[in-house]
């Protein structure tokens, strides 16, 4: 389990697959954005992929877990959208793949420096 507050998703995953030689792809459709934060992105030039999560987890559990671990996690009201975003796999090793909704792939990198400053 990860806090994804540095860095987001992207680089929350880039160091879970760096740090276990695994591949991660993920389902861009399935991660839950609010239309809000997708639109204020849009405006202001930036990846949501990217921006610090407060208060979110990412955690990696076997696949034949996966349907009980969101099932006790959407059963408390804090993880009413959890979801499944993608899977681990053995193909290409420490790297982070999305597929987006038109079927394209594209490899996520960690953040390189910061969208915005830190206020805390």
């Amino acid at each position: 389990m990860r806090d994804p507050t540095r860095g987001g998703l992207a680089t929350t995953l880039k160091e879970i697959a760096h740090g276990s030689s695994v591949g991660i792809e993920i389902e861009e459709e399935q991660i839950p954005v609010s239309e809000a934060v997708k639109g204020a992105c849009e405006m202001l030039g930036l990846d949501y992929l990217y921006l610090a999560n407060e208060g979110k987890l990412v955690a990696v559990v076997a696949a034949s877990d996966a349907s009980s671990a969101l099932e006790a996690m959407r059963q408390d009201p804090l993880g009413r959208d959890a979801a499944l975003i993608g899977r681990v796999t053995a193909d290409h090793p420490a790297m982070v793949t999305i597929r987006n909704p038109f079927g394209a792939r594209r490899i996520l990198e960690m953040l390189a420096g910061d969208q915005f400053p830190r206020i805390c």
